[in-house]
């Protein structure tokens, strides 16, 4: 942010529900199939069709409520009138002034907390194409509409404006998913659109000034494009601000490739849609009993799971830089299941963390489906030095395309051995012969020298030794001899 200005932003953020089947009707929740199959008469909204509500979505929607620590109330739902070809109804069933879940918040890993005002169940709606060179409906050659979309079950969370940094907003987006996903509502694809964000941006002139005029980005739909859009974008309203113009309440695009928001029309008011009641559903009204056992069902969320990790690695004192990135990571993959089973079978914490982080984490979804057993056995082989890194790394690529397996067999089979120390020092010797000149300088440089040859010639060993000399079994034979 420029000098003298405060950025405001408030995040509205879309999730659909993981149901069997769309909110009011039963036609399947399923995501890529053939246009306007998943269609029927409640869903496009035919004459006569009468919407029943899904158990299960208010289950789920009351899943997130709890995980957000929101207030769960009696609520209504309404019909929000306007007129667009993706909603065949030409009104969308959402939750208007009695929403499911209110007055709750969100504790971000730095500690901060973001309000939560209200997060409402509603029917999504359908995907419109528009044929041509932008992809917008302006300028375009004609529209493709597919309905197979709409009538899935959303639940929107709309937070305080209490973000203050776009990097506050990509930890808040981040930290909402694995919080969803953990919770068994939303499966958080953003690059399938279950989860979209819309930011709701202003600025103002400092913390006790009266906040300005926001503008409203919509469908953002990665944690990156959440911070690009959200900064270029108060960048805008300053320089606005700043020339003696003013700012415009609208609704922005997004545009990615250009970098920079568009404006797509002026923002609607609650008044525009002319909400009223919708006649044909009753309201929901759970009871104690039941919110008590959605409640229960809800497995252990983000943030103690980060507790539990960082409890094992010694606590917050003893908690590196990197170890406090690579915990945020595995729990936010949902990967720290395999960590702590590789920690229970007692290999070290700091290792089993590092080969989620890094290895496990390249592919999180075959990760996800790897059995715990297999990848503590394979940890258990690198921690007793039965495997040098290099070769761990490999058996765990196996492990991970096949899904599980027996790490020894696996390593058997390639062929990979530990080098005894004999051995490494045998290669140690003859490195060491091939190089004289690298070796004199190892021996007797400067600490720079000793840093870089120390690179140099442990890869001359693990080469000679086709990857089966251990690293750090050679940095301390080399830092041995010399003495």
């Amino acid at each position: 942010m420029r000098a003298g200005w405060e950025l405001v932003v408030g995040l509205e953020v879309h999730c659909e529900l993981e149901t069997a089947t769309k909110l009011f009707c039963g036609c399947p929740n399923a995501f890529g199939k053939e246009p306007n199959t998943n269609v029927c008469p409640v869903c496009l909204g035919l004459p006569g069709s009468l919407p029943v509500v899904n158990r299960q979505a208010v289950e789920l929607a009351m899943a997130i409520g709890t995980a957000l620590a929101c207030e769960i109330r009696p609520s209504t739902f309404h019909r929000k009138n306007y007129f667009y070809p993706d909603q065949a109804k030409d009104y969308q069933i959402s939750q208007y002034d009695q929403p499911i879940n209110v007055a709750g918040h969100l504790e971000l890993p730095d500690g901060s907390r973001v309000g939560i005002e209200r997060a409402h169940l509603e029917e999504d709606t359908g995907k419109t194409t528009h044929a041509g060179a932008t992809g917008r409906i302006h300028g375009a050659d004609y529209s493709l509409v597919d309905y197979n979309r709409s009538g899935v079950p959303l639940v929107e969370i709309v937070s305080a404006p209490d973000i203050r940094s776009a990097a506050q907003a990509r930890a808040y987006v981040s930290e909402l998913r694995a919080v969803l996903v953990a919770s068994g509502a939303s499966d958080g694809k953003m690059e399938e659109g279950s989860m979209r964000v819309d930011a709701n941006v202003s600025v103002r002139s400092g913390p006790d000034a009266d906040f300005g005029t926001r503008c409203e980005i919509k469908n953002l739909n990665s944690v990156r494009s959440v911070g690009r859009a959200i900064e270029f974008e108060a960048d805008r309203q300053i320089t606005l601000i700043e020339s003696g113009e003013p700012v415009v309440q609208q609704t922005r695009h997004w545009d990615e490739d250009a970098g920079r928001t568009v404006a797509l029309r002026s923002k609607e008011e609650a008044y525009d849609y002319r909400y009223f009641l919708e006649p044909d559903l009753v309201p929901l009204a759970p009871d104690d009993g039941w919110v008590e056992a959605v409640a229960d069902l809800l497995g252990p969320l983000p943030a103690a799971r980060r507790k539990q990790l960082i409890g094992l690695l010694g606590g917050e004192e003893a908690l590196s830089a990197s170890q406090a990135d690579q915990v945020a990571t595995v729990v936010e993959l949902g990967l720290d299941g395999l960590t702590l089973a590789a920690a229970a079978a007692g290999v070290p914490v700091s290792l089993a963390l590092n080969r989620t982080a890094n290895e496990a984490a390249t592919d999180a979804a075959a990760a996800r489906r790897l059995e715990s057993g297999s990848f503590a056995s394979l940890l258990a082989l690198e921690a007793a030095g039965s495997l040098t890194a290099t070769q761990a790394k490999a058996v765990l690529s196996e492990l991970l395309v096949e899904g599980g397996g027996d790490p020894a067999t696996i390593a058997a089979a390639r062929g990979f051995e530990s080098l005894s120390h004999a051995s490494l020092a045998s290669v140690v010797d003859e490195v060491a012969a091939a190089h004289p000149s690298e070796w004199e300088r190892y021996r007797t440089g400067d600490d720079e020298d000793v840093k870089k040859l120390t690179g140099y010639l442990t890869g001359q060993v693990m080469r000679a030794t086709g990857g089966k000399a251990d690293g750090k079994a050679v940095a301390i034979e080399l830092q041995r001899r010399r003495g």
